[in-house]
């Protein structure tokens, strides 16, 4: 379970209220181990700390449904990323409902979910938006104008219809994206670290073993995108001959 949570990395500039609250969520997931439940809690506690930030972001107090629809409006979390805040916030209207009980997760579902918060998080707390128009403007030809530019367009592609909760060959279509994700938006703020590379050959190899199985046109162009992402990126870590 340690290395299970390892990668939720605690934003820098969070303020106190909202570093506890995703302090608390990671040490939730870690201890389902010994309480199966506590993976469930562990992603509704986390919602506390998306809520305040996007309030915060967008200077607006509104229903936290409508605060994930400004961000994607704004331009400030990608389509994808909304997709899997809202299935976090659908789950917490269902236990207050009583339609789904604290058992609903599994842990490895329950990380996948947490690392959307993190990362949304992340991107509120340090958007990546100006980093890139500076950037273009000292001059379009850095390394990392084409990674930003496939991004940008991945920020736009909603997940494939119908692809939700498939599996293809052992992988899981939504966590494979959603890791994807998180390793590109790491790549433009910052850089891998040997984890996160680590996790990025992994699923380049996943990627390589499921898009050939695609046989629906716009599912293969999405995570073809999704691959020649991750190859730009891992060209960047490959160590130079000497």
């Amino acid at each position: 379970m340690h290395a299970l949570v390892a990668e939720l990395a605690l934003p820098d500039g969070a303020s106190m209220y909202v570093m506890s609250a995703m302090d608390t969520s990671r040490e939730l997931l870690r201890h389902s181990y010994y309480r199966y439940e506590f993976a469930t809690v562990a992603v509704t506690h986390s919602l506390f700390a998306l809520e305040h930030v996007l309030t915060a972001r967008l200077a607006t107090n509104e229903p936290l449904h409508d605060l994930i629809k400004r961000a994607v409006d704004t331009r400030l979390i990608t389509a994808t990323l909304a997709a899997e805040l809202d299935r976090s916030r659908l789950l917490r209207d269902k236990l207050a409902q009583g339609t789904a009980s604290s058992a609903a997760l599994t842990p490895l579902r329950a990380l996948a979910m947490l690392r959307a918060v993190f990362d949304a998080v992340s991107l509120l707390l340090h958007p990546p938006a100006a980093a890139q128009a500076a950037a273009a403007e000292v001059g379009g030809g850095r390394p990392e104008s084409g990674l930003a530019r496939l991004w940008e367009d991945h920020l736009h592609a909603p997940f494939p219809d119908g692809f939700r909760g498939v599996d293809l060959d052992g992988v899981d279509l939504v966590l494979l994206d959603s890791d994807v994700a998180g390793l590109v938006h790491r790549e433009l703020n910052g850089g891998l670290d040997d984890s996160g590379i680590a996790c990025l050959w992994g699923c380049i190899a996943d990627l390589d073993k499921i898009v050939p199985l695609v046989n629906e046109e716009y599912c293969a162009t999405y995570f073809t995108r999704l691959r020649t992402m991750a190859q730009v990126i891992a060209a960047r870590h490959v160590p130079a001959a000497t």
